[in-house]
């Protein structure tokens, strides 16, 4: 499976390049629309819904709807200037025990997996790591302190 992110587990002195990767695969089917007589596939169209001409590509923008027929254009700059920065390291605060952790921390399961060149020093990881439930509290450096499974 992919990494969903690239970085370090650091603790003390500690450096460690590891990768997360989700520990569940979604099952999730996705169907075509077909035109029943020859069953080939139905393309989908832009079309303005005030003329009902078709728009190209590059007469399209983004847009929130902020009340009912109002919208704000959001341009690519707006969503960069948005972003929040995003960190390339997870820092152990401490070890805790699984029970001590909100549940809805949960809902989606993420393990870590040391990238190459951090297989040795992952390996070193402390005994806290061990224990049959695994369990940190940790922060992104650009994020709030949230308690993380292992």
């Amino acid at each position: 499976m992919a990494a969903i992110w690239k970085g370090s587990l650091t603790f003390g002195l500690v450096n460690i390049p590891v990768e997360l990767k989700t520990a569940v695969r979604a099952d999730h089917i996705s169907f075509r629309l077909l035109h029943e007589q020859d069953l080939s596939p139905v393309k989908y169209e832009r079309v303005c819904s005030a003329d009902g001409e078709t728009v190209p590509w590059n007469e399209i923008v983004k847009g929130y709807e902020y009340e009912k027929g109002k919208f704000v254009v959001i341009t690519d700059e707006d969503f960069k200037t948005a972003a929040l920065e995003q960190s390339k390291t997870i820092d152990i605060l401490d070890f805790v025990k699984q029970d001590e952790i909100d549940p809805r921390y949960f809902e989606t399961p993420y393990y870590l997996v040391p990238a190459k060149g951090g297989e040795k020093p992952y390996a070193l990881l402390p005994k806290p790591f061990a224990a049959p439930d695994p369990s940190v509290s940790a922060r992104s450096s650009s994020a709030r302190p949230s308690t993380l499974p292992e």
